[in-house]
């Protein structure tokens, strides 16, 4: 882990983006602090790239709403994540006190991005199914166990999803689940093929997991990873999938590519 235990700031990122054309990112949440918020804010008031960002929120708190309202005026943070995959109690996700602070982010048209492993996929089912119109996005596929090969159950629990038209999936976060000096762009399609079944192509979007990647691949072999796997595709779906989708789903400013 040694090569991401520094700072990494936009300058690097911007320079990075510039060598793969990029236009834009949303910044997700790392820490479980509201401060995090305010110091993402800083650096999108800085770099036009910051298109959005995801931050945290206490969703437990009494005062959910009140802090709801706060974080609506800031018109960068686009919706709110939190480490669930962390959480000893596997089930928190369906805990009264946290689909309450849930049930208050379509009125502010806040999106969720559910942070997962495979064992809490049915739990995710289950929150979702509660909430059919709030907007999801499961972030790395739910993090299969792609270096053990294991893919069944996680098949399966993600092809439940199908129907669930309010919930989207990043193409993200595989390289860390993958032997991280051993793999190519054929050890994820398997992978991306259940998701690319399971979402379609107006469901998904490109997420490039910088710089947590950079243990296991560089910003431009994650890219290519995907942009391999969906070559084949229309150019239509590619612009859905690296661009598109992601502005309808956060509602980041940018003109649709047709």
């Amino acid at each position: 882990m040694s090569v991401i235990r520094k700072d990494f700031l936009p300058a690097e990122l911007q320079s990075v983006y510039k060598a793969n054309d990029v236009e834009g990112c949303v910044a997700v949440q790392v820490n479980q602090t509201e401060d995090e918020n305010n110091f993402f804010l800083s650096f999108a008031d800085q770099f036009d790239f910051i298109k959005g960002i995801v931050g945290w929120v206490d969703l437990m708190a009494e005062n959910i709403e009140e802090r709801l309202t706060y974080w609506h005026q800031h018109k960068k943070i686009k919706g709110f994540r939190h480490i669930l995959q962390g959480e000893k109690d596997r089930v928190l996700m369906l805990k009264p006190s946290f689909t309450n602070g849930i049930s208050f982010l379509k009125k502010f048209d806040f999106t969720y991005d559910i942070l997962i492993f495979p064992d809490q996929l049915q739990h995710a089912l289950e929150l979702v199914k509660l909430f059919p119109d709030q907007k999801f996005v499961i972030d790395h596929l739910a993090k299969p166990y792609i270096k053990a090969g294991k893919i069944d159950d996680w098949k399966k629990d993600t092809g439940q999803f199908k129907h669930h038209e309010n919930v989207y999936c990043k193409i993200s976060g595989m390289v860390t689940e993958a032997d991280w000096k051993n793999h190519s762009s054929e050890t994820f399609k398997p992978y991306i093929d259940v998701v690319t079944e399971t979402f379609g192509t107006k469901r998904m979007m490109f997420g490039s997991d910088w710089p947590v990647c950079l243990v296991a691949a560089t910003y431009d072999q994650v890219l290519q990873i995907a942009a391999n796997y969906f070559l084949s595709f229309s150019s239509t779906e590619k612009d859905d999938i690296f661009y598109n989708n992601a502005v309808v789903f956060y509602n980041l400013p940018g003109v649709l590519h047709k």
